[in-house]
């Protein structure tokens, strides 16, 4: 899938991504993804209640407590079952997420048309690693 040039704009100015569903196993995707979004400069914070500390730094149950903690959030990467995905939606456009990244397999239209009726970006069924490293290849980054 090719993004739009409003989508590589944000990735592009983002600073800080929430990784929801983020899990401390290496051999997860959550965990490496969020471990390769950390090695391109960006800061990542984990959403996982069940754990204080992800790859060495804090974890947060939710992203209203994040975003209290951490300060603006400007894309939040879903790693949750389809089915899921609401709640942390509903969440995002309440921080003011730029972005709203549901990771492969991930696709909730009616979070995402929630989302974009509150004027956020949305992106369903995408891996963001994989598309950083094409944006990169491609000189976009």
């Amino acid at each position: 899938m090719q993004l739009d040039s409003d989508t590589i704009a944000i990735i592009k100015q983002a600073r800080t991504i929430a990784v929801v569903g983020c899990s401390p196993k290496s051999d997860r995707d959550s965990n490496s993804v969020a471990r390769y979004l950390m090695e391109q400069g960006y800061g990542v914070v984990p959403i996982n209640p069940k754990y204080d500390m992800i790859l060495g730094v804090r974890s947060y149950p939710d992203l209203l407590t994040a975003r209290e903690a951490e300060g603006p959030i400007d894309i939040v990467d879903v790693f949750r079952t389809s089915e899921l995905a609401l709640p942390h939606v509903n969440e995002a456009i309440e921080i003011g997420a730029r972005l709203i990244w549901m990771q492969l397999g991930v696709i909730n239209e009616e979070a995402a048309l929630l989302a974009r009726s509150a004027g956020i970006t949305v992106v369903m069924d995408q891996c963001l690693r994989i598309q950083h490293k094409e944006l990169k290849r491609q000189g976009l980054l």
